[in-house]
């Protein structure tokens, strides 16, 4: 062959026999076979790989990992927690559909609900993540999904997810639950009897800032189909790299999220004897609304939690608090292993209205004595700021 041709087709390979601790990274769009007999697109690849929309080994790899870890039937990878939403939504609702939403979710999932979802024709209405039973009086003939998000999205929640699930169950409709504050390990979807189970892996097993991706898990095979076609439909291919990124992090995710939740309460609890605050909203603590659900659900906590400054303090002199903050990063997401502050001034919450003096805090793996020092430098600077 002509060299040009050798390039595209060389016949020099490396030795085979290669072994490493280190999952490989497969990259590919194209998938060959060995027949035409053979050609297949299928995205659930029964018999041998398709197309690599559906994944590369790479991708298959940390989907089983995770079904593993979360004793799912499957799970799906996407290309991040909002995608895992969106899926989850277009698999189970359709025009004419109602859906339940805490009012406490993450805010991306309830911008869709108000956004694209409703310019689809389905209607997705907010409940008081306490509610527990009492949803049962919200579920209509149309309703066609209910979410938890447990804790919430900024102010903690805990939801009494069982009692949701047999109301839910009683009319045969799916419980999905955004189970990223837990890691997928910290509160066992399915033995509580949720349907789905989806995360952002973009924050603990990723777990350094640094990729995004999600995750959508089944408890069984008719929701591994109605899932999948939506899947295979909407295109949701993600990066090998990526994935191999997250099938490091798992390796670590145990160390991490113990050395997270220790952190976490030592600072959360030194912030609960200051005087400056009048409220800290960790799940661990009896200060969290639903607090008694995470002691009875719950194996641990993770690394984040919100504290609300007292009513003396301005939304000035809180968004001072942050600026002052050299350990503490400002930035949204969390999990990694630096430390983030993010104030929320416009926080919408029914009932509730703390005048820009609710903050969010990611803790990392810093030393605890150190994120107490750099708390208190930026807690002594709030009384010069107005």
């Amino acid at each position: 062959m002509h060299w040009r041709s050798r390039l595209i087709h060389p016949g020099a390979h490396a030795p085979a026999g290669f072994r490493s601790l280190a999952t490989p990274t497969y990259r590919g769009s194209t998938v060959l076979f060995e027949r035409q007999a053979d050609v297949a697109d299928d995205w659930q690849q029964k018999h041998g790989y398709t197309y690599g929309l559906y994944g590369t080994p790479t991708v298959l790899e940390l989907g089983a990992r995770i079904a593993e870890l979360e004793a799912a039937h499957h799970s799906f990878v996407v290309p991040g927690g909002q995608a895992a939403i969106a899926l989850i939504y277009l698999a189970f609702c359709r025009s004419g559909s109602h859906a339940l939403v805490p009012f406490t979710a993450y805010g991306p999932n309830r911008e869709m609900g108000a956004g694209l979802l409703a310019r689809l024709g389905i209607s997705v209405e907010a409940y008081d993540p306490l509610v527990g039973s009492g949803i049962a009086a919200l579920i209509r003939e149309n309703t066609a999904l209910i979410w938890v998000e447990s804790p919430g999205s900024v102010t903690m929640e805990i939801q009494d997810v069982p009692a949701i699930v047999a109301a839910a169950r009683a009319r045969q409709i799916p419980v999905a639950l955004d189970n990223t504050y837990a890691a997928g390990v910290l509160f066992d979807a399915f033995a509580h009897g949720v349907d789905v189970s989806m995360q952002a892996l973009t924050k603990y097993v990723g777990g350094h800032s640094d990729l995004l991706l999600g995750t959508v898990s089944v408890a069984g095979a008719a929701g591994h189909a109605a899932i999948g076609s939506v899947y295979k439909q909407l295109g949701l291919a993600v990066s090998p790299d990526d994935c191999s990124l997250a099938l490091r992090g798992l390796q670590t995710l145990g160390v991490r999220l113990e050395r997270l939740e220790r952190t976490a309460l030592d600072v959360a609890r030194w912030l609960a004897e200051h005087r400056a605050i009048k409220t800290v909203l960790h799940p661990a603590l009896p200060s969290c609304p639903g607090h008694e659900y995470w002691q009875r659900d719950f194996t641990g906590s993770s690394s984040i939690f919100s504290i609300v400054f007292a009513e003396r303090f301005t939304a000035g002199q809180v968004a001072r608090f942050a600026d002052t903050l050299q350990l503490f990063k400002i930035g949204f997401s969390w999990g990694g292993v630096t430390s983030l502050v993010v104030g929320f001034p416009k926080l919408d919450r029914p009932g509730q209205n703390y005048d820009g003096r609710l903050v969010r805090l990611n803790v990392g793996l810093e030393e605890p004595s150190d994120l107490i020092d750099d708390l208190t430098g930026a807690l002594n600077a709030m009384d010069t700021a107005r």
